[in-house]
């Protein structure tokens, strides 16, 4: 499934090409590296893991924010599920599927499986296990669509929905 941005709209497909962009810039190896000049690629992913007692029914993504925008973000989510954080970067859970029809605003990286650069991820955020969510359950979901739009202001973006916009039914 292809997606589409406005012509002049910068839309980033890899995050290790831009945690490498960015290192290099700096004058550090990119992260997961060792600095010697043999070494290119990627860096290794690690499966972020819910705490026990919260079931992903709907499949595990995450949403990728860098740390500046973080304790914002958090403070003004009407409800969070599990936000994780490690260097630079903070991590939301959303559904799988939360990148469908949408584009994440720069600087913003969507991670299938929830398969994030990070080594050591720290639970900074976790939902409040005696609110019942919508089957009496705690979720271990942040909402994708006002997770979206907050990443929207705060950046600066407009929000882009890629198919559909704008059709008669």
């Amino acid at each position: 499934m292809g997606r589409t941005a406005p012509r002049g709209t910068l839309v980033l497909r890899n995050l290790a090409t831009l945690l490498s962009r960015s290192r290099r810039a700096a004058g550090r190896p990119a992260a997961g590296h060792r600095a010697t000049a043999h070494q290119s690629g990627p860096p290794a992913l690690l499966q972020l893991q819910l705490p026990p007692r919260l079931d992903p029914t709907l499949g595990c993504d995450a949403v990728g924010f860098p740390a500046r925008y973080g304790a914002r973000m958090l403070a003004r989510l009407p409800r969070a599920g599990c936000v994780f954080a490690e260097g630079h970067w903070w991590w939301w859970i959303v559904p799988a599927g939360s990148d469908l029809e949408v584009v994440w605003p720069l600087p913003a990286h969507y991670a299938p499986g929830a398969r994030v650069p990070v080594t050591r991820p720290r639970l900074v955020h976790r939902p409040d296990e005696t609110h019942d969510g919508a089957h009496g359950v705690a979720t271990p979901y942040t909402p994708p669509i006002p997770l979206y739009v907050l990443a929207c202001q705060l950046t600066g973006a407009t929000p882009l929905w890629t198919a559909g916009a704008g059709s008669a039914r």
